[in-house]
């Protein structure tokens, strides 16, 4: 049994996996906002009470989230212009873009076309050729990413001197804090201290994916967010890398947004899709999680994550065995 105390912070409590955590959505705006966050972005402390409900409005017309983003330190409140990214994170197919701009502030945000890369050319939207990593810091959601995001991502600037690291808000998941968004593929990770974090965007800026502290790819649902994990450990194991955002995962028998409320030992089927034409057939069941704490000061609650049953090449192709080298994903039952 898990006891908390109105110290305990939620991301000293390691309940549940990582994968099949991430931060869901495929259309983000990444906007640089060098004042107050609010507690959520659009409660209309941040962009104010008049502009807030047609900033939400044009977001969800799009389906698109909004992130509010700064660079880490005091250089990061102090810019003349500030930054707007445009991220599509494509579901490997099409693949992942993102474009970013200039902007005088967040009324932009009501101009944008949304529906992919190369619609936004008249308001100076431009391609971006390298990862982008939203740290999260955003200490009034919680405090947890304040006290583990802001080192992580401060850490980070020392190491990469463009664009590439921002503080963000909200990133889904405090209690995983160091929470972070991986863009343009929308890969959430968490728990990862200063130099594993280093490590992960070394890897990949040289288009190569990394597995610790890995929750999943924000385009797939739960399921096969831990899916694409799984084959991923499975082809890195046996060929010593793997291209970031190339494996895809397509529903076999339940469509996406059909898992929530199913019985615990009903299983599910995802199909991984490596470019390549290998393909995997990874079966899933739910299981429960006990005493997971979602936010400073709250008591311990159930949770759940889903758990790899069995994985299985799909006929003719090449088998690669399970390795067990995926951190947090459980090998199949037997």
């Amino acid at each position: 049994m898990t006891t908390t105390t109105p110290e305990t912070r939620c991301s000293q409590v390691v309940r549940e996996p990582l994968p099949g955590t991430a931060k869901t959505g495929t259309t983000y705006v990444a906007l640089e906002h060098l004042r107050g966050w609010g507690r959520d972005v659009l409660d209309g402390e941040a962009l104010g009470e008049e502009l807030t409900p047609l900033v939400a409005a044009h977001l969800k017309k799009w389906s698109a989230s909004l992130q509010l983003i700064r660079k880490p330190g005091r250089a990061g409140q102090h810019r003349p212009r500030r930054k707007m990214y445009l991220i599509y994170t494509g579901d490997g197919d099409p693949p992942p873009a993102m474009e970013e701009l200039d902007v005088d502030g967040p009324e932009t945000i009501l101009e944008l076309d949304l529906s992919g890369p190369g619609a936004n050319a008249s308001l100076g939207a431009r391609p971006v050729d390298h990862p982008i990593l939203l740290v999260c810091s955003h200490g009034k959601r919680d405090t947890c990413c304040a006290l583990k995001g802001r080192p992580v991502a401060a850490a980070l600037q020392t190491c990469f001197y463009g664009d590439e690291i921002w503080e963000s808000s909200h990133t889904k998941g405090h209690r995983f804090a160091a929470s972070m968004l991986l863009m343009p593929w929308g890969y959430s990770y968490g728990r990862l201290n200063s130099a594993a974090a280093i490590d992960m965007l070394k890897h990949a800026t040289r288009g190569e994916m990394f597995l610790p502290g890995n929750r999943g790819r924000g385009c797939f649902d739960a399921p096969g967010q831990v899916a694409e994990l799984v084959v991923a450990d499975r082809v890195i194991s046996a060929e010593g890398s793997l291209d970031v955002g190339t494996l895809r995962v397509d529903a076999e028998l339940n469509e996406p947004g059909d898992v929530d409320g199913m019985a615990a030992d009903e299983v599910v089927v995802r199909r991984v899709a490596h470019p390549d034409g290998r393909a995997w057939r990874v079966q899933l069941k739910q299981r429960p999680v006990e005493g997971v704490v979602a936010s400073c000061g709250d008591a311990p609650e159930q949770g759940s994550t889903w758990v790899v049953v069995d994985v299985q090449p799909v006929e003719g192709h090449r088998a690669v065995f399970w390795t067990g080298n995926c951190p947090g994903v459980a090998p199949p039952e037997q």
